[in-house]
């Protein structure tokens, strides 16, 4: 079975989503809906799907986020920091310096 065929499990980086999948379990049904839909395969396979996630998140600066993302990546896929960093060199150009070096922070502060 190749990574394309994984099923994505339901995994939400936002706190909140316990309590909407228990409060709100309609709200949370399209959440994994669209998780569903977002991650296809269909012509990228879902590694390049997560670090393109990972490249979105860096660039809106979300340090909670990224460190998840970094996390999923490097263990999901066995993504390497080179990797990583080739991610957040695109992230460098399109978001600027502070998005790139928070990034790059929560990277080394992972592999320590």
């Amino acid at each position: 079975m190749g990574w394309d065929d994984i099923m994505k499990e339901e995994v939400f980086y936002s706190k909140g989503m316990k309590y909407i999948k228990e409060d709100y379990p309609d709200l949370y049904k399209l959440s994994v809906d669209i998780n569903e839909v977002a991650y296809t395969g269909k012509a990228l396979d879902y590694k390049t799907q997560k670090l393109i996630a990972l490249g979105i998140t860096a660039a809106m600066s979300d340090d909670r986020a990224v460190e998840k993302q970094i996390l999923s990546n490097m263990q999901e896929f066995g993504v390497t920091k080179d990797e990583i960093m080739d991610v957040l060199r695109v992230v460098m150009l399109i978001a600027g310096k502070p998005a790139f070096m928070k990034g790059v922070n929560i990277l080394y502060s992972i592999e320590e």
